[in-house]
């Protein structure tokens, strides 16, 4: 069994035929040679920019694959697998290079797995990461999946629409939310700026969802290497919105001691 995507002109479910999707009114989309369908309509999205370049998805993928975030990966492993059953419907929104959602689907090969994201370039490295993720190009904010289709939505650090998550999730599905700390990576900041500042952490539970279970994962990791350090720092929203100058900070540093923080919620729908 796969994840079913929608069709995103009519709503209806689509079902794979060769090497397309195609609905029952016929609407047709091609799966790209790399495993993933296109199934955001351009019409609806006039950003230039799509999701993360290739630069960031390999800075990301070469970062975490070293096993920085390990303790994240773990922990979102364990809480899925203790929540899910066999044939679970889990959509991974914002999946980008599916570095977590590939950690679940390795674990627990019985559960549905879909992945969406808006970049073409981390769906291609996701799709090389793991064959048995559904994966579509869409934006999270009009999600290409039927109403109560999901057991199990899980968001990384990802940008979300609260209305789109809870139309998906059938009642009683989860939803697992992981996300920064406010000093997470604050000495990684304090290398750059002259005033690091804290990250704004929203801990408002969404109305129609109830909190199951709450963690925080507080550890200071050790990067190696001036590579590593630029991988971490190219993989976050830090590195577009610094100046040259302030990047330039980074480019002798050779051992970085940093704290990390995660919080974890998971989120039932009532």
């Amino acid at each position: 069994m796969s994840f079913e995507f929608s069709c995103p002109v009519c709503g209806c479910r689509l079902k794979k035929g060769g090497g397309s999707l195609r609905c029952s009114n016929n609407h047709c989309f091609d799966i790209a040679k790399q495993g993933y369908v296109n199934l955001l309509q351009s019409q609806k999205s006039s950003s230039k920019r799509h999701g993360d370049d290739k630069l960031m998805v390999k800075s990301r993928s070469d970062f975490l694959d070293k096993g920085y975030y390990d303790a994240l990966a773990d922990k979102i492993t364990s809480m899925v697998g203790e929540n899910s059953s066999p044939n679970s419907r889990l959509i991974d929104l914002g999946c980008g290079e599916c570095f977590y959602t590939s950690r679940v689907a390795n674990a627990f090969p019985s559960v549905i797995y879909g992945g969406i994201d808006i970049s073409k370039q981390a769906l291609i490295s996701g799709g090389k990461r793991n064959k048995n993720i559904s994966l579509a190009v869409a934006s999270v904010f009009n999600l290409p999946i039927g109403d109560e289709y999901c057991d199990f939505a899980l968001t990384v650090f990802a940008p979300h629409s609260v209305s789109e998550i809870y139309r998906i999730l059938n009642k009683g599905g989860y939803w697992l939310r992981a996300y920064p700390l406010e000093r997470h990576l604050m000495d990684l900041k304090a290398m750059i700026y002259e005033k690091p500042y804290l990250n704004e952490v929203d801990r408002s539970i969404p109305y129609g969802f109830e909190v199951k279970e709450h963690s925080e994962i507080k550890e200071k990791i050790v990067v190696d290497g001036n590579e590593d350090i630029m991988n971490l720092f190219r993989m976050t929203p830090y590195y577009y919105k610094t100046s040259k100058t302030d990047q330039d900070k980074l480019n002798a540093v050779d051992r970085l001691e940093t704290e990390i923080g995660f919080g974890i919620d998971l989120l039932k729908k009532g």
